[in-house]
């Protein structure tokens, strides 16, 4: 069976349906973000090292691979609705581990389930994004991930800072949500078919339709570049803040990846008909900007400066995020989406993982806290220049997919190029 429209009827309004697709974005990558203020608690309730912090922040991206690589391509066979209802169930069971965590083994079980989890999910709700509105799908595909991240730390904070219980209270409201959610989905309508092949689907691979390998490979350096920014404030973020504002405020530990994350959720609005070539250089440049400014504040003990160059950074990863996706995009049919866009953020999580886990060695075995903040700022930094050098080196536009028209013999989606 071919993919194409379903004939299963929606009791939600297209942009309903799209806003809960974007809500399911924004909590899964909040709750991704929601232990981060909460890592300073369980360092000093159970004593272990910064390098167990970074590992526990790290196995969480490495597991969002793995699922993205095994199971990105499930929805285009199975439907969505099925993988995102299978996304939420994982989220639950690894918010009830992460209420119930007695030490590190549980911490790194309840990663592990919620990056599988949100892995499996990711593809799926963007590509029913796109199937739904290829414009509003593509701005609510860049915008939601800078604002969940930037709502789960500050919210998480101000529950650990002001609220009893932290440890327990903001994992109970998670799953609240994740519950209301999942009865929103059961009320959507599906957007695809199912079609055969579903096991052959599950077998990990990378491979790219032709038409966008190009526009794959010369975004791949820019992605990469900006989530391992990411990376530097979700992993050391809170530590360098109370290093260098000498404050030991969880909310303002937290405040750092809300900044990075809020501000980029509004640089992808602002810029979203802009050029998206133009958006990806913007990016990298302000990234490098940002970084230098942040590195800078470390070395001076400004705290203001820290967040201005924060500030910047966060335009630079919205950015350049966003220019990423947009130059690909347009080029996909609407059973390469969940694939591709897999691929993306397969690209994305080992920029966020890989550096931060190796950062967590640096300040245990290297020169502490603050000289791997300058390492790996600089290493940011060299990694987004080189991601300008492909930007600049544009390869010619490669012809967008053909438009097919969907009739009842072939079930196809008509595919039009995002602007």
């Amino acid at each position: 069976m071919s993919l194409g429209t379903s004939t299963r009827t929606s009791r939600l309004s297209t942009t309903a349906s799209l806003a809960l697709l974007a809500s399911l974005v924004v909590s899964f990558l909040a709750a991704s973000a929601v232990p981060t203020p909460l890592y300073a608690v369980y360092q000093a309730e159970w004593g272990f090292s910064p390098i167990t912090t970074t590992v526990v922040f790290g196995v969480y991206a490495v597991a969002v691979l793995v699922a993205l690589l095994a199971l990105g391509r499930l929805s285009d066979h199975v439907g969505r609705k099925p993988v995102l209802l299978a996304g939420l169930l994982g989220q639950v069971v690894s918010m009830v581990v992460f209420a119930t965590a007695a030490g590190v083994p549980e911490l790194l079980a309840a990663r592990v389930i919620q990056g599988v989890a949100t892995g499996a999910a990711l593809g799926a709700i963007g590509a029913a994004l796109l199937d739904l509105d290829k414009v509003r799908g593509s701005v609510a595909n860049s915008v939601a991930p800078g604002a969940g991240t930037a709502s789960g730390a500050l919210l998480s904070g101000l529950v650990v800072q002001f609220l009893p219980a932290p440890t327990y209270l903001v994992y109970l409201v998670a799953i609240g949500v994740f519950a209301l959610q999942t009865v929103g989905v059961l009320l959507i309508g599906e957007t695809v078919t199912r079609r055969a092949g579903a096991r052959r689907s599950l077998v990990p691979q990378l491979a790219l339709p032709r038409s966008a390998r190009r526009a794959v490979l010369g975004a791949a350096p820019a992605l990469f570049a900006v989530w391992a920014l990411a990376g530097f404030y979700g992993a050391l973020g809170p530590s360098i803040v109370h290093q260098v504002s000498g404050s030991s405020s969880i909310v303002l530990g937290g405040l750092s990846l809300f900044v990075l994350a809020g501000v980029a959720a509004v640089a992808v609005y602002v810029l979203r008909e802009a050029d998206p070539h133009g958006v990806m250089a913007l990016g990298v440049l302000a990234l490098v900007a940002g970084v230098a400014t942040t590195l800078a504040a470390i070395d001076l003990g400004s705290t203001v400066l820290f967040f201005l160059g924060t500030a910047v950074a966060g335009v630079g990863f919205g950015s350049g995020f966003q220019g990423g996706i947009r130059t690909v995009i347009p080029l996909l049919q609407a059973h390469e989406r969940a694939g591709v866009l897999s691929v993306l953020y397969v690209v994305s999580y080992l920029g966020m993982g890989v550096p931060a886990v190796v950062a967590g060695f640096l300040v245990v075995h290297g020169g502490g806290l603050l000289p791997t903040s300058y390492e790996y700022g600089v290493a940011v930094m060299a990694l987004a220049l080189l991601a300008l050098t492909v930007v600049v080196r544009r390869p010619e536009r490669e012809p967008a997919p053909q438009p097919v028209h969907a009739s009842a013999a072939s079930g196809r989606l008509c595919t039009q190029g995002v602007q």
